[in-house]
């Protein structure tokens, strides 16, 4: 199997030290970028019910907000890039508690769809990419288990706020939740201070040799080049003639149309089956309670000497479990096997998502990794935003919540299974084209070693022949 593309960062990850400060800053940040459009299905009943909209209206509020908060990645990385992840996610943070404080003052969907799906999803853009970026930096020997760590964010996160929001809801209804939610989300000013700079340990500045002096205006010029060269990169379109990045790219459009409808969904159906509103809202919690052990683990297995040069299958197998998950659902129609739903819905979903980036990077490689994923969001946002519509859509047509989970299990596990398939032959190509490349490298090296050879016999035919010529000249001249 082709390893992965070599790194070329210009100095030594720290793997550890403050990096893994910076991965508890993006526990906190890639938390609330994820878990909150799920846990705002909590409300979705009581605003459905306060502004007479249907299931797949308001399932666009979530799927908006998913939908924009990966549309701005290439924007985000951009930004990133010039600016830092530190600024980045606390300008992140400070939209997303101002998007929750506004949308408390909705009287319509569409102001709603305004403030949380637009202004929130941007915020959550810039914390979800910022976050990444800065752990591939921080990180290269264990990335895997330091991905896992921080991805480890949204579940924890979900099972903390899906209590949490259905206590509020009851408390405060869910205009004065949602202001709550708010000033909650600040907290991701926080984690963003906590993401500082990588200082490689070899970066010698008090005996650096001086350097010629740019004149101001040279200064801004090399600037704008230099943002305008970044802006460029991160749009990069030439990433679709990677077969490998293609293959990545058709396998998570398939899962990201098919994952969050059954999270947006899951208490509401539980509520139909008879379930208590408590007890629905907690099967959210148990998915998160399972989904935070199953990250971190699954960042350790990934990143074992078995499974780390297998990690692309091990996606696939977790894409497969997860969209299986789901086909199994509609079969259940009792409480304790909902619960044993949300625990195996954990399982599948954390496997995914603690491997979804680690897999991209294991590909394009950490000096790739920002344009690629760039790239990767900007064109899942499309499945994030059609998904949950047309799960509701679904539960609108036909009354029944069960084709909303067959819909989701084979749009998944045929995701699996295609990148199952098209992972093998991809390898099988890298090393077809990696034993052309040898032969034709060996053949030039051959031809070069019979080229050298061919000159040295000349040059010694040349040599005899000039002392040939020597002797004759020397012997007419005593004649």
């Amino acid at each position: 199997m082709s390893p992965a593309p070599k790194d070329v960062l210009g100095y030594k990850p720290p793997d550890g030290g403050w990096g893994w400060m910076v991965v508890f800053g993006a526990h906190i940040s890639i938390g609330f970028a994820y878990s909150t459009p799920k846990a705002l299905s909590i409300f979705f009943k009581e605003i459905q019910m306060d502004l007479g909209a249907s299931y797949s209206e308001i399932a666009w509020i979530s799927s908006i907000m998913l939908a924009v908060m990966y549309a701005g990645g290439p924007v985000s990385s951009v930004l990133v890039t010039r600016f830092g992840s530190r600024p980045i996610v606390m300008t992140g943070g400070l939209m997303c508690g101002v998007s929750m404080a506004t949308a408390s003052f909705g009287s319509s969907i569409i102001y709603l769809y305004f403030c949380i799906g637009i202004i929130g999803g941007c915020g959550l853009s810039l914390n979800l990419n910022a976050s990444l970026t800065i752990i591939s930096k921080y990180f290269l020997v264990k990335r895997p288990l330091a991905n896992g760590l921080a991805m480890a964010g949204s579940p924890v996160f979900l099972c903390f706020l899906a209590p949490v929001n259905q206590y509020l809801l009851a408390r405060f209804g869910w205009r004065g939740s949602l202001l709550i939610l708010g000033g909650m989300m600040l907290n991701c000013c926080v984690a963003g201070a906590l993401m500082r700079p990588v200082t490689p340990p070899d970066k010698w500045t008090a005996f650096a040799p001086q350097t010629k002096v740019e004149q101001p205006n040279e200064h801004n010029t090399k600037i704008k080049r230099n943002f305008g060269r970044n802006a460029k990169k991160f749009l990069d379109l030439s990433f679709f003639k990677d077969r490998g990045f293609v293959i990545y790219l058709i396998g998570n459009v398939m899962f990201i149309f098919g994952a969050y409808a059954p999270i947006v969904f899951l208490s509401a159906y539980a509520i139909n089956q008879g379930v208590e509103k408590y007890s629905a809202a907690y099967l959210l919690s148990i998915m998160g309670f399972v989904d935070m052990f199953i990250r971190p683990a699954t960042g350790l297995i990934a990143n074992s000497k078995w499974i780390r040069p297998r990690i692309q299958y091990f996606f696939s197998f977790a894409m497969v479990f997860n969209g299986t998950c789901h086909l199994l659902c509609p079969l259940i129609k009792s409480y304790a096997f909902l619960v044993v739903y949300a625990a195996f819905f954990g399982i599948g979903f954390g496997m995914v998502f603690a491997l979804i980036f680690e897999c991209l990077m294991d590909l394009m490689g950490s000096q790739r990794f920002p344009s690629a994923v760039g790239l990767v969001t900007i064109v899942e946002c499309f499945p994030m935003l059609l998904g949950p519509p047309a799960a509701g859509l679904l539960v609108d047509v036909f009354g029944d919540y069960k084709y909303l989970f067959f819909m989701c299990g084979s749009v998944i596990v045929t995701g699996g299974l295609f990148l199952f398939v098209m992972n093998i032959y991809n390898y099988h190509m890298l090393d077809k084209e990696k034993a052309a490349k040898n032969n034709e490298q060996g053949q030039k090296d051959t031809e070069n070693q019979d080229q050298a050879k061919t000159s040295e016999v000349e040059m010694e035919q040349t040599e005899r022949n000039g002392a040939q010529q020597d002797v004759e000249n020397a012997e007419t001249v005593e004649i």
